[in-house]
């Protein structure tokens, strides 16, 4: 249905609002990060110049990057199978699922802190030191989002229909379910991904309190000696997952999902 003049003019509205509401706060920060220093005069660069020679600034980045990637991973190879396999095969354990999926709001992050905080003092003893051991804490705080946002996709579409069709076309289950199903819902799953970026970029209290330098820790640390660099470092990397997003492609690629042998 065509949108009138007035939801038309309601639409720029609302998009225009929105923003504004979120390139002030960017805005705000480039101001900050340029201010003279020390009462000079005129605007400066130096702090985005000063982001390179940051003590440990690279490899938490680096660090930060390859949590994400592990989370990703998780979700796409654990989560996104069982909340399908849930949907199809068991839909009286949705409810259930729904329910465990969503503990981790119900818990705050202290909590929950102290709660692990045993089994990664056991891991950092026997296994490994390495920050990257944080993914499977990460990927337990994204499961209430990801598994609404996976929700909400399945429940737009006929899936069972779908997995109907894969079988009598000689499918198996699990082509059935990354072949057939998880193409069809793509949005909710890059959803889940998008916020897991988010989350791993952005967690502080965790990786702070388990002593480990992830981004935000950092981040933290430069801020106590220069604020202006910390705003800058911060900035870029906000960018930075920005044109991450951007380069991701919405755009459905017109091709068959299934391709049975009929041979």
């Amino acid at each position: 249905m065509k949108l009138g003049i007035p939801g038309k003019l309601f639409r720029a509205f609302v998009i225009f609002a929105i923003g504004i509401y979120l390139l002030t706060p960017i805005y705000g920060m480039f101001d900050f990060s340029t201010k003279p220093f020390g009462g000079g005069e005129g605007r400066s660069l130096r702090a985005w110049k000063a982001i390179p020679s940051q003590d440990g600034l690279l490899a938490s980045i680096t660090v930060s990057f390859i949590i994400a990637i592990l989370v990703m991973l998780l979700i796409f190879v654990l989560v996104v199978p069982t909340v399908i396999w849930v949907h199809l095969r068991l839909p009286k354990l949705r409810r259930p699922l729904e329910l465990v999926c969503l503990l981790p709001l119900a818990i705050p992050a202290i909590v929950i802190v102290v709660g692990i905080a045993p089994l990664y003092r056991w891991i950092s003893i026997n296994i490994t030191e390495s920050p990257i051991t944080l993914a499977g804490v990460y990927a337990m705080l994204i499961l209430p989002y990801t598994y609404r946002s996976l929700s909400a996709a399945l429940g737009i579409v006929d899936i069972a229909t779908l997995a109907e069709a894969a079988r009598t076309l000689g499918a198996s289950t699990m082509r059935t379910i990354f072949g057939v199903v998880m193409p069809t819902i793509r949005s909710g799953i890059m959803s889940g991904v998008v916020i897991s970026l988010a989350l791993v970029l952005g967690e502080f209290t965790i990786s702070s309190i388990l002593n480990y330098n992830t981004l935000q820790v950092v981040i933290f640390s430069v801020g106590q000696n220069d604020g202006k660099v910390a705003v800058s470092v911060a900035l870029a990397s906000l960018l930075f997952v920005f044109g991450i997003l951007f380069a991701i492609p919405t755009t459905k690629r017109r091709k068959e999902i299934l391709d049975a042998d009929l041979t």
